[in-house]
């Protein structure tokens, strides 16, 4: 009953997530709108907001939704807000995100960043950039789960690989940005939404207003 008339391909999918049939500024724009709808106080819709702006951070994907709205209720946020902060990550930032948290990560960690991770500056002959540091820990994992049931052997080299030079730095080094452009986006929005919310009630008066208004009378119809 719920289901598309017309099924879109793989690629048509893929396609979509990265760059939606309206286009990345319509979907900002009914973000946008939602956040202005959304019946809670300016500072704990900003809260949430700021919960998934930071959420969009961290090295978790696939997550950033449950971590959003955890983060939300410790912070008193509202976590319907904090799910659409968590678009604040997406396929146009995923990259200055990513050398922004792996940069401040390998910093913090006292070790140098290695640029090359994303294809900058010289790359040595098969040299395993970002992408191929994900596909080899998913491909441990895929591995090493089929191996508790055949007799092949767990092979734990890509993964440990992945979690020293990509989630360990990834993790920490996110917490410094992510907690700027979560407080930035926190004093952002709540004059704006404060000033619309204003604005709204006003207009929603000045109809309840109107529709309470009764008829003048224009003159006495009874009998003398």
């Amino acid at each position: 009953m719920f289901r598309r008339r017309d099924r879109r391909p793989i690629w048509q999918i893929v396609l979509d997530f990265v760059y939606p049939r309206g286009g990345w500024a319509r979907a900002f724009e009914y973000v946008k709108h939602r956040v202005r709808r959304l019946p809670d106080t300016p500072e704990k819709i900003s809260r949430g907001i700021a919960a998934g702006v930071f959420t969009s951070f961290s090295p978790f994907y696939g997550l950033h939704f449950l971590i959003a709205a955890l983060i939300a209720r410790a912070m008193r946020g509202n976590i319907f807000a904090a799910l659409l902060g968590t678009f604040f990550g997406n396929p146009l930032t995923y990259i200055p995100i990513a050398v922004a948290a792996l940069g401040s990560g390998h910093w913090l960690l006292g070790r140098p960043f290695n640029a090359t991770l994303f294809g900058i500056g010289h790359r040595e002959p098969g040299f395993c950039g970002i992408g191929c540091r994900f596909s080899n820990a998913f491909s441990d994992i895929s591995h090493n789960f089929m191996a508790m049931f055949t007799p092949a052997r767990a092979d734990w080299h890509g993964l440990a690989e992945f979690y020293h030079e990509v989630f360990w730095p990834y993790f920490v080094g996110g917490i410094i940005p992510g907690v700027i452009c979560a407080m930035a986006s926190y004093y952002l929005c709540v004059p704006l939404i404060s000033v619309h919310q204003k604005r709204r009630r006003k207009v929603l008066r000045n109809k309840l207003s109107q529709l309470n208004k009764k008829p003048e009378n224009k003159g006495d119809d009874s009998p003398g």
